[in-house]
């Protein structure tokens, strides 16, 4: 991937957390209130790993908040394979 790709794909991603905070959604990383900028971050300095998003909805099916899980080594499902 191209640094100007990169780019684009970090701020698609802060964009889009800037609209979840505007609407007063919480956010957090690895268990920790983040900004979308501070989020955004994470991913920069993560780059060799993946972070697995989990939505927490509401009674009616809204977003409520938004947590991002660092998947590392040492996470129980990143090395398995999926048997089917």
């Amino acid at each position: 991937m191209e640094i100007s790709d990169t780019t684009d794909v970090y701020k698609s991603l802060y964009s889009e957390l800037e609209d979840y905070e505007k609407r007063g959604i919480s956010m957090s990383v690895d268990g920790y209130p983040a900004s979308p900028l501070q989020i955004v971050q994470a991913h920069m300095i993560h780059e060799q790993g993946n972070y697995m998003r989990d939505y927490v909805l509401d009674p009616q099916g809204y977003i409520e908040s938004l947590a991002f899980v660092g998947l590392h080594e040492d996470y129980p499902y990143v090395n398995e394979t999926i048997e089917q």
